[in-house]
C-alpha cells in the first residue's frame, strides 16, 4: 500500500487586499474581434490585482486580456493603488466567480494587473500563464 502525499502548499497573496467599492469599466475583444465592454464595481483591490463584479451579465473567458479603468471621478482617491489611479490598465482574468442562476453568467472576475510595481522594479511576481 502506497501513501500518497497531498501538497497543501499555500501561495501567499501578491499584495495586501482591501475592500473598496469603486465604479469602473472593462473593455476587451471577443473571439470575433468585436469590442466589448462591461460596467463593473470593485469589491477588493491590491497593488497587483482587483476583484470586480459586473453590473450586467457579461461572459468573459478565463485568461482573457482585458483593459480595466476606474471611473474618472474616482481616479483621485487616495485609497486606490497608484496603478489604478493612472488610468487604463492591461489586466488578465485569472479567476472567474460563481455563476448567477438567473443569467448563467459569472457575477465577478479577479483581474491581475500586468504592469505591477514588482514587475516594473525587475523583481519576480507570481507567474501567470495566458491563453485565449
Amino acid at each position: 500500500m502506497t501513501n500518497l502525499a497531498v501538497s497543501t502548499t499555500i501561495h501567499p497573496r501578491v499584495g495586501d487586499r482591501r475592500r473598496l467599492a469603486v465604479a469602473g469599466r472593462l473593455t476587451w475583444r471577443d473571439t470575433n474581434g468585436a469590442l466589448r465592454f462591461a460596467s463593473v464595481v470593485t469589491r477588493d483591490v491590491s497593488d497587483a490585482d482587483v476583484f470586480v463584479e459586473c453590473q450586467a451579465p457579461a461572459s468573459i473567458p478565463k485568461y482573457r486580456l482585458v483593459h480595466f479603468q476606474v471611473e474618472r471621478a474616482a481616479q483621485g482617491r487616495a485609497d486606490l493603488p497608484a496603478a489604478l489611479r493612472a488610468g487604463k490598465q492591461l489586466t488578465a482574468i485569472y479567476r472567474v466567480g460563481p455563476c448567477e442562476a438567473s443569467t448563467g453568467t459569472p457575477k465577478g472576475y479577479a483581474l491581475r494587473l500586468l504592469n505591477t510595481p514588482a514587475k516594473a522594479k525587475g523583481t519576480s511576481a507570481a507567474p501567470l500563464a495566458l491563453a485565449n
